[in-house]
């Protein structure tokens, strides 16, 4: 099964979307892990910014002072206390530890001992990171604690992940402090708000390129369709000469061509009739001329080189004019068209079996098919037998008629060549038969004309099988 669109159109804006989402993706995914980086980091500053500033307040006021102090600066999410012993089983050595100690110290100005005894990142799932040694003093109690709602980390906790951080520092008269300070980190829904964002990005783009492409794209399929039908109808209107520069110039050679076409065919056809005229005013001076001959016999022989120089003359702009014909296309019942061709034959000689029938009118020039259909049923005709099958059989796009003969048939190699210009086979087609070996060269340029095409094939017990097909239009 095909997955990548064969139009241009679909082609062009399915890599617009496909490079404009990847683009995006990364560059969402760069940005929102930039910002959480840079979260973190603000917060951090934050935290060592206020745990300094208490541990300042602590170590300047009088030891009076200090427990009215700490009862003041025990506000959600820090809360100090003096009751607690230096726990000399140490702190730890993380990188986050010591990072955030040389920041008190540089907020604080002075080279206070401190010791961080726990770093706990909390989450829905209550995954510990980081314990210090020896026993973890307890976080502090959250708001949802207090309401009664349940803590972080248990059972049915939908919260952001939570951070505690637990440390201790030794004052210049002895005392130790130890705080304790909850920071609650951002909600990191970036997969929800990706996709959200992704799609309203998607939606967007993919309408405004939908319709910049297809505004692109509409011309050159014009142009494509102009092309198909140039050559059925060389009066067909100009293509309008607009849009992008290069489609602009496209519709511009087109014109161009399409004018230089028209010319060559008028040109051409001025010549034939001009060959037509004065070539056949010498063979009328002939005939004439040879009334005056006494000799019947010589007469009678003149009269027929004459005849047959006058049927290839005949025959040859005949050819000429297949595939240029002046005559204008028209709506055509098919069904009818057929039994009127098949009652002329008859006059000469031929029983045509029709079977099958058209579901609809086709765009064809009458006169011209007509030609196109006698040459193939005289051949039949002619080299078969007088009874004939013809049968109509269509698609949804093509109508294909068959015309069968029981004559000798002729060898597959030579059923292309006998399309060219004067080709007759002489051991089927004999001279005394008649013919210029123009009927099958003159036929397949009107079916060409047409839009279709005139093949040669061995009909089956025998015979030959012309299968022209033509556009369902």
């Amino acid at each position: 099964m095909r997955i990548l669109p064969r139009t241009l159109f679909g082609q062009i804006l399915l890599a617009l979307l496909a490079g404009l989402i990847a683009a995006q993706t990364v560059g969402f995914w760069l940005m929102l892990d930039d910002r959480v980086r840079l979260g973190e980091r603000l917060r951090g500053t934050y935290t060592a910014q206020r745990v300094a500033g208490f541990i300042s307040l602590v170590e300047h006021a009088s030891p009076d002072e200090r427990e009215r102090l700490l009862h003041a600066l025990n506000i959600p999410p820090t809360s100090l206390t003096l009751a607690e012993p230096w726990h000399a089983s140490g702190g730890l050595e993380s990188e986050d530890a010591r990072a955030f100690i040389a920041h008190i110290r540089k907020e604080l100005g002075e080279n206070l001992p401190m010791q961080v005894l726990s770093i706990r990142h909390n989450s829905r799932h209550a995954k510990e990171l980081e314990f210090a040694p020896g026993r973890l003093p307890p976080p502090p109690p959250l708001p949802n604690e207090d309401e009664g709602g349940p803590p972080p980390g248990a059972r049915g906790y939908a919260g952001p992940p939570i951070v505690f951080l637990v440390g201790q520092v030794k004052l210049p008269d002895g005392a130790v402090l130890t705080f304790r300070h909850t920071i609650p980190r951002p909600n990191v829904d970036w997969p929800l708000r990706l996709g959200s964002l992704l799609l309203v990005l998607v939606v967007s783009v993919a309408l405004l390129a939908g319709w910049a492409v297809r505004r692109l794209t509409r011309p050159l399929a014009s142009l494509a369709d102009a092309a198909s039908g140039l050559a059925r109808n060389l009066e067909q209107p100009p293509l309008p000469e607009s849009g992008p520069l290069e489609v602009a110039r496209a519709a511009q050679a087109f014109n161009s061509m399409q004018r230089d076409l028209k010319r060559y065919v008028e040109t051409r056809a001025q010549a034939l009739a001009a060959v037509s005229h004065d070539l056949r005013l010498p063979i009328t001076r002939l005939r004439l001329r040879m009334e005056k001959l006494a000799d019947s016999e010589l007469r009678e022989k003149m009269e027929h080189d004459l005849a047959e120089m006058d049927d290839m003359i005949g025959g040859t702009l005949a050819f000429l004019r297949a595939g240029s014909s002046q005559e204008k296309a028209l709506r055509l019942d098919l069904n009818a068209f057929l039994e009127s061709v098949n009652e002329d034959m008859l006059a000469v000689g031929a029983r045509v079996r029709l079977q099958g029938e058209a579901s609809q009118p086709i765009l064809a020039r009458p006169q011209a098919l007509r030609r196109c259909l006698v040459n193939l049923l005289d051949n039949a005709r002619r080299y078969g037998s007088p009874d004939i099958d013809m049968s109509v059989s269509e698609t949804n796009d093509r109508l294909t008629i068959r015309i069968e003969d029981r004559g000798a048939g002729m060898p597959p190699a030579e059923m292309e060549r006998v399309f060219e210009p004067y080709v007759r086979l002489e051991s089927s087609r004999a001279r005394h038969t008649g013919g210029t070996g123009l009927g099958l060269a003159i036929a397949r340029a009107i079916a060409r004309a047409h839009g279709g095409e005139l093949a040669l094939a061995p009909r089956a017990g025998g015979g030959l099988c012309a299968i022209l097909t033509l556009p369902k239009q």
